[in-house]
């Protein structure tokens, strides 16, 4: 058994990892509520059609978290069998590949926009509406997922912390261009729902140019070797990027499928719901940070064969996800009326946001055990498990429980649904890390057998 000294060591080297990423997303979370806030202001109809993008967002957030899952994981575990030569190549690789998918999918999205949205339930004012918004939401989006890679490969390296401060610089220079950009100043009227977009846009190239800068004084990237180097990790890469993809392809799925039912709810539901969407990053920013602070840790664990720290290690990060968030989630349900007050503009908006939260942020406490496990996962050699483990969350425990919900008690019963829907995969969640780290020690697992650690 661990000793109270270790855990408390482990526990100050999991902060200082963690923190910079922590303050970087709520910088980042933090500026995109407030960006939907802004857009409140402008009516519920904007607010509504903001809110049919989401899920499509969420997408292109999936593919590059899973892109850069796999980044952090690869070349975290190069460094950790002192193979900083591959890492080079890797880094490399990776963000040049990354950067076309990315910007392919961006433009099948931008293409497929009509046929997707009124699929979601859109209506045609509210398609009308997105149809301005959405070229430079795609952007945003593509530079967003670039400036991602970025950081992954920071943070592959040991570096938490400028990712963290460029998170705050451009989430900040984000939050002084939206009231210029949506609303205008003095004589020009502004751009209205697409400046929101552009705001951030331009924020995330700013972002760019600094990291550039950056890196061009670290020796992580390699001209050299590139092709050798794909055809040896392409295996690999795919292996893990494959599985983490496809798990955080799942939650915008999900997103799509839960916004369609929330569409037969109403608009000030559908406005009331992307609210609460953009306040679930924001309430798990913890979580997020230690999912991208906690995985290259892991994978350099993975790379030395040091299984006893990784147990103590899942084991800390479990308790602080657990703790944290139950206590934010049931203040947060406290205040609720006064979030919602501050938040929305219409008052058929506030009721139904206020309702939300007081039955889904006390829920997050388990929402945050099954993401970390499913990062986790990703970095220890279980990317299929986790992939599982994400599908039966969203289409086992949460969709169904939340579908149910609204078709029996409307959008009361949708929240009570999707509530006991995250209480019941972090549940699963947790049962199933203990087996897997127990059939590891005990030599029985296969799974992270199949994907080579290290290339020789």
């Amino acid at each position: 058994m661990p000793s109270s000294s270790t855990d408390a060591s482990l526990g100050q080297m999991l902060w200082r990892q963690t923190w910079p990423m922590a303050i970087g997303v709520l910088a980042l979370l933090g500026f995109q509520l407030v960006d939907s806030a802004f857009v409140a202001r402008l009516g519920t109809a904007p607010l509504a059609a903001q809110s049919f993008t989401f899920p499509l967002t969420f997408l292109i957030i999936g593919v590059q978290v899973g892109l850069g899952i796999a980044i952090a994981a690869l070349i975290s575990r190069a460094l950790g069998a002192g193979e900083t030569a591959r890492a080079r190549c890797l880094g490399s690789l990776v963000l040049m590949v990354g950067s076309v998918i990315l910007a392919l999918l961006a433009f099948v999205l931008w293409w497929s926009q009509a046929a997707i949205f009124s699929r979601l339930g859109a209506d045609e004012a509210t398609r009308e509406l997105i149809r301005d918004y959405w070229a430079p939401q795609l952007l945003a989006a593509w530079l967003g997922a670039v400036l991602y890679f970025f950081y992954s490969l920071f943070r592959a390296h040991g570096d938490t912390r400028l990712p963290g401060k460029i998170m705050v610089i451009t989430s900040l220079f984000n939050l002084l261009l939206d009231p210029l950009l949506i609303f205008g100043v003095g004589p020009w009227a502004g751009l209205g729902l697409p400046g929101a977009a552009w705001a951030t846009a331009i924020a995330f190239a700013s972002g760019l140019l600094l990291v550039a800068k950056r890196l061009r004084q670290n020796d992580w990237l390699a001209r050299d070797g590139l092709r050798r180097e794909l055809a040896g990790s392409a295996r690999p890469f795919v292996g893990i990027a494959g599985p983490a993809m496809v798990s955080q392809l799942m939650p915008p799925l999900a997103s799509m499928l839960a916004i369609s039912v929330v569409a037969s709810l109403g608009e000030s539901s559908v406005a009331a719901w992307g609210l609460a969407s953009r306040l679930e990053t924001l309430a798990l920013v913890v979580v997020l940070a230690l999912t991208m602070s906690l995985p290259p840790w892991l994978g350099r664990c993975y790379g030395a064969g040091d299984w006893a720290q990784v147990r103590q290690l899942v084991r800390l990060a479990l308790r602080i996800v657990v703790g944290w968030q139950l206590t934010l989630g049931l203040l947060l349900a406290l205040l609720s009326p006064w979030a919602s007050q501050l938040l929305a503009g219409s008052p058929d908006v506030r009721d139904d946001l206020t309702l939300l939260i007081r039955f889904l942020l006390p829920s997050y406490a388990a929402l945050g055990v099954c993401m970390l496990v499913v990062s986790a996962g990703n970095a220890l050699g279980w990317p299929l498990r986790a992939m599982l483990m994400s599908t039966a969350r969203l289409f086992l425990c949460y969709l169904p429980f939340l579908w149910l919900g609204a078709s029996l008690g409307g959008l009361p019963g949708l929240a009570m649904g999707a509530a006991f829907g995250n209480v019941l995969a972090g549940v699963v969640a947790w049962q199933l890390m203990r087996r897997m780290l127990a059939r590891r020690e005990t030599g029985a697992d296969t799974e992270s057998k199949l994907l080579p650690r290290e290339r020789t």
